[in-house]
């Protein structure tokens, strides 16, 4: 008798673990995004200056896409920021970037040919406008920086591009007016510290680590922009619409704000790469960007704003067909 039911517990046993089987097959067939082997290859990410956001969000992404995609080889290139990305992607340059959308009309209306190749990804999250001076400078507005040495950014950057909208709003003439210098956010905040820039213009996410670097040793402010000169720079170029007016949040920099929201320049980050990239590759990537917002916000802040309701908007850019596949593969 123990001989019969050792047999019966014997195919029992098989019979589970050939369910198992079958059952952890298609436990794995759905989680593995396609049912698919990902893909392989090589991509060149553009990203930014040392200390700025983009640098810090391109290095943490890479190592997420590694999870995901560990036969694919991303090779990280440094810039001077959202100007200088476009131009880098839309070229064959670069695969993928992050520029703000301003900097996306602007290529688009200066080079319609070139422009036409470039796709969206994601919308990721807001730069904001940060203009920085010491604590106990009498700069108070955007037209006290008359006659001031201002560090405007990094030529082919966003900071450059957005800064000179901000000073011809308030009347300013940036080669004349001011003494303007090329600083960004790896050196400007140096400078400030020593006394050899009146001011910095930058813009970025927020917290910024070198802003917050700066905080640790150096008492300063910001200068707010105000909703009126906001509206005047929308006179300027069709490229200014993408400019909003809103309030840097008082939790950016607490040591600094001390409570207090600055009055300030929004202007949305997008993601993105060109119209001959693989589909399926950026429908991977595109992916990557949105499950992993948590682990690469508990790191750089304003990865945590990235929204699967709003990451379609890409405007000016239409979606690459290999992110709107992952978008249909997820709505509702």
């Amino acid at each position: 008798m123990s001989k019969v039911f050792s047999r019966v517990g014997r195919r029992r046993a098989l019979q589970g673990a050939a369910v198992g089987g079958v059952v952890l097959g298609l436990l794995l067939w759905w989680l593995l995004p396609l049912g698919e082997a990902p893909p392989r290859g090589s991509i060149t990410f553009s990203t930014g200056t040392t200390s700025g956001v983009y640098s810090e969000y391109g290095t943490r992404l890479r190592a997420e896409l590694a999870k995901d995609m560990p036969d694919l080889k991303v090779k990280l290139s440094t810039s001077n920021g959202s100007q200088e990305n476009v131009a880098r992607v839309a070229t064959g340059e670069a695969d993928f970037t992050i520029a703000a959308a301003d900097a996306v009309e602007t290529y688009e209306q200066q080079h319609p040919g070139s422009a036409a190749r470039l796709r969206g990804v994601a919308r990721l999250y807001d730069d904001y406008v940060q203009l920085v001076v010491p604590r106990d400078s009498k700069i108070r507005s955007i037209a006290d920086l008359r006659g001031r040495t201002v560090a405007t950014g990094l030529p082919r950057s966003g900071v450059r591009l957005i800064a000179q909208r901000v000073l011809k709003a308030a009347g300013l003439d940036p080669s004349k007016d001011i003494r303007a210098v090329s600083e960004g956010i790896d050196t400007g905040p140096e400078k400030l510290k020593q006394g050899k820039i009146d001011a910095f213009f930058w813009s970025g996410g927020v917290p910024t680590a070198g802003l917050e670097k700066l905080a640790d040793d150096f008492t300063f402010r910001f200068v707010p922009i105000s909703p009126e000169l906001v509206a005047k720079m929308h006179d300027l170029d069709d490229s200014t619409s993408y400019y909003r007016a809103t309030n840097m949040p008082e939790s950016a920099y607490p040591t600094i704000q001390n409570g207090s929201t600055v009055a300030t320049i929004a202007v949305s980050n997008l993601l993105m790469t060109r119209t001959d990239m693989a589909p399926r590759l950026t429908e991977w990537l595109t992916r990557t960007v949105i499950k992993s917002r948590d682990g690469i916000g508990a790191h750089v802040h304003s990865a945590q704003l990235v929204d699967l309701r709003t990451a379609i908007y890409t405007d000016p850019l239409k979606l690459h067909e290999g992110a709107r596949r992952y978008y249909r593969s997820v709505k509702p």
